[in-house]
Order: structure tokens, then sequence, then C-alpha cells
């Protein structure tokens, strides 16, 4: 019987090897193809600048988006000298992901802005300790739409900083949340919101600097420093909550599936205010019952009328930044898919997220109204209101 099997077996076996191959083949054809990241939606052209600011107690990496004139070819996703410094990711992750030399985005660097006006202004921090630049899909979007969009990255917070002229810091270890038990977490987060939201007012105060002067002409009185925002995905949804409670210039702010930590969580704020998460179970865990009283906690303490709680069904914590939406492998994305592990589309996610993230701030920075809005659309039936009680 095990001389019949074996010829079956090692069929089976030599099918396994041709699969493997053809798989590991498809990931290199698709991780050295060109891939664009999803195109903005609105009527401007986009462009962006880098600045590394500093003084005595902060240094920040400054991503800026802004609406530009029409002229000129889109600059590198990450630009081509810091790309070059940058540490790549270990294995298995860069095999199940696209060399960013190959991931084209939208903006044009230190481009002319647009001539319409003075914009408003959207603070941006990414999750964790990733990159501002990995939300480069929601910066641009935003920016095409009328927005001067700033991330901030901080060193040593910051998982990788390359600075324009080389230096390269990557995040400590007492910086690193993943670090700490459980009961250590939140002490060390509230220590950790405390600088960054420290280095957010800084970046906004040098980007008044150019608003009074700037060197290159572009932002010199152009930025109106009254409509100012604030959002972040993940801990960068908490650190903007707790930037917009504590600098007044700040007027309205969005929390993207981030659990919130700080003084704004008893606090509150009298400022407009949007949760936008992925969607919840009916039964949900400790750790997601946690994160609904934080957010209860919060969402009980702002103004009723300019309040939002808003939820994608079948969103992935993961992917509302450029990684679903082009940095990692589609094939892998679609393999999950397949699967049920994942139940949205990265780019379909990116793109309810655009619209939500938009709306809001076309509200209560353009329009500045105090009345409630409808974020929710029919073009986006993902998008389902959340109840906090």
């Amino acid at each position: 019987m095990l001389l019949k099997l074996r010829p079956a077996l090692l069929i089976l076996s030599a099918l396994g090897l041709v699969l493997v191959l053809i798989m590991c083949l498809a990931l290199f054809v698709e991780r050295t193809s060109d891939v664009e990241l999803p195109a903005p939606t609105g009527t401007s052209a986009v462009g962006r600048v880098v600045y590394d600011w500093r003084d005595a107690s902060h240094e920040v990496l400054a991503w800026v988006w802004y609406p530009s004139e029409r002229g000129g070819l889109p600059d590198d996703y990450i630009p081509a000298p810091m790309r070059a410094l940058e540490t790549p990711p270990a294995a298995p992750i860069r095999w199940f992901a696209r060399d960013r030399s190959k991931v084209h985005a939208h903006s044009i660097a230190n481009a002319r802005l647009s001539n319409e006006g003075a914009y408003p202004i959207a603070l941006l921090r990414g999750g964790g300790s990733s990159s501002a630049s990995s939300y480069t899909a929601l910066a641009e979007d935003l920016a095409s739409h009328g927005y001067v969009v700033m991330g901030v990255d901080v060193p040593t917070l910051t998982s990788e900083v390359v600075f324009p002229d080389g230096r390269i810091s990557r995040r400590t270890a007492e910086n690193n949340l993943e670090e700490y038990s459980d009961e250590e977490r939140p002490k060390v987060a509230d220590r950790l919101l405390t600088i960054w939201t420290a280095h957010m007012s800084f970046a906004l105060d040098r980007l008044a600097t150019l608003n009074v002067a700037d060197p290159s002409r572009r932002f010199t009185g152009r930025l109106d420093m009254t409509r100012v925002g604030a959002f972040g995905h993940s801990f960068g949804g908490a650190q903007s909550a707790q930037f917009c409670h504590d600098d007044s210039r700040c007027v309205a702010a969005i929390d993207i599936d981030g659990m919130l930590f700080g003084s704004v969580v008893h606090d509150g704020m009298a400022k407009p205010f949007m949760f936008l998460m992925e969607g919840f179970s009916a039964t949900p865990g400790p750790d997601a019952r946690e994160l609904l009283a934080e957010m209860s906690s919060l969402y009980s303490r702002l103004p009723t009328d300019t309040r939002q709680a808003l939820a994608i069904r079948g969103a992935n914590h993961f992917l509302f930044g450029d990684d679903g939406a082009a940095v990692w492998s589609a094939i892998v994305l679609r393999g999950l898919r397949i699967t049920g592990v994942l139940k949205i589309d990265g780019r379909r996610q990116v793109a309810v997220t655009r619209h939500a993230v938009r709306d809001f701030f076309d509200a209560y920075l353009k329009q500045k109204t105090r009345a409630h809005i409808n974020v929710l659309s029919p073009e986006y039936p993902e998008l389902g209101a959340l109840d906090l009680k």
C-alpha cells in the first residue's frame, strides 16, 4: 500500500513546490512593479515640501502637502536621497511589501502654492511610530480640496526619521509602548503623549512663522491660523485629541481608530470632534470594551451638536494608511480577503476614510458651522453611526 501511495505523494509534493515557486515569482514581480497611490479627488494639484525644524527643546521632520499650481512631475513617494538611507523592512515583511521606489504618489516637490486665498490647516499624525508619510493618500486628497496638511515626525519617537541632511534617528526602546506591560502602558502612553503634543505645537508655531515671512515666499500670508484641525490614526488619534484639548489654535479634531489617553478623556473639550473607527462586533472583547469605555467618557463631554461617532463596516485597523492602498502586496491582501480574514479592500477603506475626514473638516474648518452635519453618504454604505452611550 505504501509503495502505491509513494508516487502520488511525490506528485503532490512536486505540485506544492511548483505552487510555492509560482507564488514567490509572483510576489517578486509585484514587488518590483510600479503602483500608484489612489489619485486625489479634489480639483487642485498637490505640492509637497519637507522641513527640518528645531530649537533647543524640539526637532521635527514636517511633511507639508498643499494645493498647488499645475505643472511639473510628481516627486518620489519618499524623496530619493532620504529613501536611500532608510533601513529596509526586516524579513518576512519585506517579501510582502512593494519596493517603495516603485510606489508613486501625486505630489510635486516645491511647487508654487495655488493662488486661492488663505488655506485651513490640518495636522496629521501617523499610527504608533509610523511616519506621517505613510498616510500620503489621505494627505494628498485633503490638499487637493484646499487644505495645507502638515504631517509631523519626531526623532526617537517615530520608528525611523531620515533627515534631508542625511542624519538618521530611530525610535528608542523607552519610547516603544510594546516594550511595556499592560499595567505600565497607560502611564508610558501619557508621557509620550505629552512629548508628541509639545512637538505638534512647536511645528504649528513654525508654520505660523512661515505665514508671517516665508523665505521661499510660498506660504507668506496664505495660511489661515484661525482654522486649524488635527487628525491621526491609532496612537496618532489620541495625540490629535489631546493636542486639540491643549492648544487653543486647534478648532476640530478626528481620532481614526485610536485608543484614547491623557486628560482629554475626562476633561472633554468644547470643540467639534469625530471618532472614525473600524466596526465593533456585537460582543466586543476586553480590549474593545476598554476602548469603547474611553470613547464614551470623552464623547459624553463633547458638544452634542458637533460630535460624531462613526464606524467603517469591515475595516481593518492596519489599512487606514498607504499600506493597504498600495504598499502591501495586493496578492497577499486579495488572498486574505478570499479567506475572510479581511472584510474590505484596502483602497476602498482609504476612499471611505478620505470622504469622512474631508466632510468633517469641510464643515468645521471651512464653513465653521456649529450645527451637526451628516457625514453618512449612500456612496459609502460601509460607513455607519456608532452608538456611544
